[in-house]
């Protein structure tokens, strides 16, 4: 009987080494594996650099109310897709458009 081993599931030689797949794991039914996404997500592209629109003013305020959250925050480029330069632009226009109450610096409550 010295010779009879015990099947433990760390020493089975077919168990996956790692996390457990399931919901929570990366194994064949968790998010990022082949059962995972099943859709593309769009690479989102500058509207500022398609539509070639060089100057972003402060007085355009339909423009900047479409990059102003509900509650009156600045929504992030992650978001909106715009490229680094002209976030900041955009940033710089609202702040003034804020400064001189063409835009609101918090939703009213």
């Amino acid at each position: 009987m010295a010779d009879e081993t015990t099947n433990t599931p760390s020493s089975r030689p077919d168990a996956p080494a790692g996390r457990p797949s399931g919901p929570g794991g990366r194994g064949p039914g968790g998010p990022g594996g082949p059962g995972g996404r099943k859709f593309f997500r769009r690479r989102k592209v500058c509207k500022f650099c398609t539509e070639k629109i060089d100057a972003i003013s402060y007085r355009d305020v339909r423009l900047l109310q479409g990059f102003v959250a509900e509650r009156g925050k600045i929504v992030p480029r992650r978001l909106t897709g715009v490229c680094t330069t002209h976030q900041r632009r955009l940033s710089r226009a609202i702040k003034q458009a804020r400064n001189i109450a063409l835009l609101p610096f918090a939703a009213g409550f």
